[in-house]
């Protein structure tokens, strides 16, 4: 009657596409999720190691200097 009634045969896509629909939003929020959730190594992290063993008296500044420029710091 309406074009897109029952009897039309469009009640036979609307079920697939609301699977679809809805495990395209579940993935985008899962995803999103995963990304704000994993941590971010800053430009920082790979003198961790050396600054911890400059601060502790393993090396000397000189070998710390030497570090960082290896780093291309």
């Amino acid at each position: 009657m309406w074009g897109w009634g029952y009897d039309s045969g469009a009640w036979f896509w609307m079920l697939p596409m609301m699977f679809v629909f809805w495990g395209v939003a579940i993935a985008g929020v899962v995803l999103l999720v995963r990304f704000l959730a994993t941590p971010r190594l800053d430009g920082f992290a790979g003198l961790d190691a050396p600054r911890r063993r400059l601060d502790a008296g393993q090396i000397t500044r000189d070998e710390y200097e030497h570090a960082k420029r290896i780093l291309g710091w």
